[in-house]
């Protein structure tokens, strides 16, 4: 799933059209910038195909504005009750992120069946996520891992039945977003779905 910071609402539907061109359907755009928002909205009402997350979804007042802006989901990098409180009453499916396993105990605990494990990398990799969530795997938590990840080590984690998916910018940068490079950002999209089939035979 493409990490999304985007800074102009103008570039949206464009880059999302980028993605199905190369055949991704989800895309998650991050509350970094504030066009995040209206992305969203933009790509909603244009491109109803596209299943679309707000990400970085940190308080309670973000979760309302991305339900409100017709996001489909939310996500965040770390664990803030409020907010999981909060998108459960709004009826936004959410998934707060863990690295530790107090961290993934507590969200267990909340309701939350679907977890970022961020920054994966940095906190341990695929290993580390293998062997933190042994003592979980009888509740059946599934995992989106990001931070770190590109085509080179995807599979590590693609190959391991507890994650359904895994994140990152590298596949539509900002950069490559703010320019226009539609064509650059669809090829990368063929790549490392091209990647992904393979770690998953």
């Amino acid at each position: 799933m493409p990490v999304i910071i985007i800074d102009d609402a103008d570039r949206a539907v464009p880059l999302a059209e980028a993605l199905l061109a190369g055949d991704l359907d989800a895309i998650e755009i991050t509350f970094r910038t504030g066009a995040a928002a209206e992305s969203i909205r933009r790509i909603r009402e244009a491109l109803p195909e596209m299943c679309v997350g707000a990400g970085t979804v940190l308080r309670p007042e973000q979760a309302k504005r991305a339900a409100d802006a017709g996001a489909q989901f939310a996500l965040a990098p770390g664990l803030n009750q409020r907010t999981v409180l909060a998108c459960a009453e709004l009826d936004l499916p959410f998934i707060p992120g863990v690295m530790t396993p107090s961290e993934i105990d507590s969200a267990a605990e909340l309701g939350c069946r679907y977890l970022k494990f961020f920054p994966a990398e940095t906190a341990g990799g695929a290993a580390g996520l293998k062997a933190m969530n042994a003592a979980f795997k009888h509740l059946g938590l599934r995992y989106c891992p990001t931070g770190g990840i590109g085509l080179k080590n995807m599979g590590e984690y693609l190959s391991m039945s507890e994650v359904f998916a895994i994140g990152g910018s590298w596949v539509a940068t900002r950069e490559q977003i703010a320019a226009g490079e539609w064509s650059t950002i669809t090829s990368q999209v063929k790549a490392a779905l091209a990647k992904a089939a393979e770690a998953r035979r």
